[in-house]
């Protein structure tokens, strides 16, 4: 037989009544209390009635993660999906998914996605983070919300790392190398990882004493596509660079299909890094110089973030979490394998 709220307060040593509100999210129980609660909950393999908890508790116990519609498919999504899974496994909350197109107004179209699925909280991954009508529309709606790695300052909860400063490391590494002419194939405008990225390729160079080159700075979006265009573009130079740092390592791997095509042997020729350290940076060969991103960790922090504003409103977080450098094959001196 299933367990019921009343197997899960016995298991505790707790009343029923206390574990509803557990349950209902309400801040009026002591954190070690709470803990053994949910521990309860696990170990029994509770769950609740969804549908007498949100008449009981006027919650719907839906944790709700927007993403853009064409990074659907992205590894750097899937991630921050098992991360926000994973914070909701052992909790009361269920996640839904939810992609967006960029291009949509979702400012216009979150009142009828709230009316529809009525999430008691919200997360939102860039382009969505830096949405600043969509954040004040939340706030008007007084529903809590947490975003990933945004630009704005006028997010209460932000969970993120310091992009500018792994992006001038991965370039500061290129230098290391011997390398002076270092191409970019920067990201999608307007998307806050662009900015902090190109800013730190920018910092390298400037501490390093290179002069900024317009010319070597391709434009891009973040897709495979646009790294293929963008080497084909920096490659074309009259003088090309030596190493390529691509803002994403979808875009790396498309500048290293180009340079394949061209007989170009990778890192002899031309060193490639990116950025993300997503599971293809490990697949392709050489394996791909990136910086590892900690997606399921963004994720995961981001839910429990967030319903820790449900139980405590006042609650304000701007966390940040350790990247980690991956020196792969795909960097090396210039004109040495």
């Amino acid at each position: 037989m299933p367990a019921r709220i009343e197997d899960v307060a016995a298991h505790a040593g707790v009343s029923t009544k206390t574990v509803s509100r557990v349950l209902n999210g309400q801040p009026s129980v002591r954190a070690t209390l709470r803990t053994r609660i949910e521990a309860s909950i696990r170990a029994l393999n509770y769950v609740p009635n969804a549908s007498a908890r949100s008449l009981a508790g006027n919650r719907s116990h839906l944790v709700a993660l927007l993403y853009d519609n064409p990074m659907a498919g992205s590894s750097y999504t899937m991630e921050l999906i098992v991360g926000v899974l994973q914070a909701c496994k052992g909790t009361p909350y269920n996640a839904v998914l939810h992609p967006f197109d960029a291009g949509d107004d979702l400012a216009a179209r979150i009142d009828g996605f709230v009316a529809q699925h009525r999430p008691d909280a919200l997360v939102l991954v860039p382009p969505h983070a830096n949405n600043a009508k969509l954040l004040q529309r939340l706030d008007e709606l007084d529903i809590p919300y947490s975003t990933i790695s945004s630009k704005l300052r006028q997010s209460r909860i932000d969970v993120g790392f310091d992009e500018r400063r792994a992006a001038a490391e991965i370039v500061e590494h290129l230098i290391s190398l011997g390398h002076r002419r270092i191409g970019h194939i920067a990201g999608l405008p307007g998307h806050g990882a662009r900015t902090w990225r190109l800013s730190g390729y920018r910092d390298a160079l400037r501490k390093a004493g290179i002069a900024y080159d317009e010319s070597l700075v391709a434009e891009g979006d973040f897709a495979f596509a646009s790294g293929v265009a963008g080497a084909k573009w920096l490659l074309d130079r009259r003088r090309p660079p030596t190493a390529i740092f691509a803002a994403n390592d979808d875009m790396a791997c498309g500048v290293m299909r180009e340079a394949y095509d061209r007989g170009l042997a990778i890192p002899a020729d031309l060193s490639v890094c990116g950025f993300d350290g997503t599971p293809v940076s490990q697949l392709i060969s050489p394996s791909l110089t990136t910086v590892h991103q900690p997606c399921r960790e963004l994720g995961c922090l981001a839910v429990e973030s967030v319903l820790q504003s449900i139980r405590d409103p006042a609650a304000r977080q701007q966390a940040r979490v350790p990247y980690q450098m991956e020196l792969r094959g795909s960097t090396a001196s210039p004109g040495k394998p």
